[in-house]
């Protein structure tokens, strides 16, 4: 009998990253810490705010589902940073503002983007798509990201990037004077972009308006501006089921029970922020709110003591019956409020008369 030898020798053969998707799992649950700048501006006031937050986004896949999900950044939790300045001097700061101005939570993650061609099976490569004046898209790739620069207002193709904020274009009372993303995407073969490799974006927004007015903010007929500028880092992404989408619509967060989680690669602060952020923190609010006088024209009048007999208080419970307290509140109501707008209107028609003058 022949005796061979057999030697093995051993091969490793390396294979590209792949994900197994379950078919259950139709829903996308996106999670990210956002940074926004924003400034509220007329030609005398300015309110500039900075707000860390936590905010999720719950995206439906493709198919017939009956959850529609949120492209809106939905805020889990959240810290505001107010300063006030105006033409007289003042500069106060605080963690509250009865003004809602900023754009951040109008810009939602962006569908699904088709590269552009010859960029789908390129390691590195670089494209430019031109509206009717200027660039709309500037795209960049290599081995292991592709970032793409939009200029909404070059050309109308740009808005496919902020589908939800298309009804702003239209709106007589909005002038936009910026409007401008920046995007990542983890480098990975195939012929589209998606928020699945989406890994941070930012946009940048000024516009003349706000879509409503700003009620004790600016004069009557007076133009207000506002900027703002957001930095969005994804945190954490998965695929989940319906059922446990629901769950997580259905949610309810407190204050303060989420939590906000600074991702390694958001940069420092800048010195004034933190400035801001300290100022905040130290403010004695107690001490401010106990000091504030209340303005009495919007306070329900003085009532003297009343000997509260049976009949006071059977006629009473019939008032409540036939509905003549609920007609009567409301028109007390309707008085005052009017009583209270006009004399804004007074105080607000005697600065614009000293400003002319002046």
């Amino acid at each position: 009998m022949n005796v061979d030898t057999v030697f093995l020798r051993e091969n490793i053969m390396e294979l590209p990253e792949f994900v197994v998707e379950s078919r259950q799992k139709k829903v996308l649950h996106v999670l990210a810490y956002v940074r926004e700048y924003s400034t509220l501006s007329t030609y005398t006031d300015t309110v500039f705010m900075f707000r860390e937050k936590m905010v999720d986004f719950m995206l439906p896949g493709e198919g017939k589902l009956r959850f529609r999900g949120w492209r809106y950044p939905r805020v889990l939790d959240s810290k505001s940073y107010y300063r006030f300045t105006d033409a007289g001097g003042l500069d106060s700061v605080s963690d509250r503002c009865n003004h809602y101005f900023s754009w951040s939570d109008w810009i939602g993650l962006p569908p699904e983007i088709m590269l552009p061609s010859g960029m789908a099976r390129a390691d590195a490569a670089t494209d430019t798509l031109s509206g009717k004046y200027s660039p709309v898209e500037i795209w960049g790739r290599n081995t292991s990201r592709i970032t793409v620069d939009v200029d909404v207002l070059a050309d109308t193709i740009g808005r496919k990037w902020v589908p939800n904020a298309s009804g702003f274009f239209v709106n007589e009372d909005i002038d936009f004077e910026r409007f401008s993303l920046r995007l990542n995407y983890n480098s990975l073969p195939g012929e589209a972009v998606s928020p699945a490799d989406l890994t941070a974006y930012s946009f940048n927004i000024e516009s003349r308006g706000r879509g409503r007015g700003m009620f004790q903010f600016n004069s009557r007929n007076q133009p207000f501006f506002v900027a703002t500028y957001t930095e969005a880092y994804i945190l954490d992404k998965e695929y989940i089921t319906v059922k446990e989408a629901r769950k997580w619509e259905r949610r309810k967060f407190d204050a303060g029970e989420v939590g906000i989680y600074e991702p390694q690669e958001a940069p420092e602060l800048q010195p004034a922020i933190l400035a801001l952020i300290d100022r905040v923190n130290n403010a004695d609010n107690d001490k401010i709110r106990v000091g504030l006088e209340p303005d009495r024209r919007l306070m329900s009048r003085n009532v003297s003591k009343r000997n509260f007999n049976i009949g006071y208080r059977a006629l009473s419970m019939l008032k409540q019956l036939t509905g003549i307290t609920l007609m009567r509140s409301h028109k007390n109501f309707n008085r005052k409020w009017n009583e209270f707008t006009d004399g804004q209107k007074e105080r607000n028609l005697r600065r614009n008369l000293t400003d002319t003058v002046q």
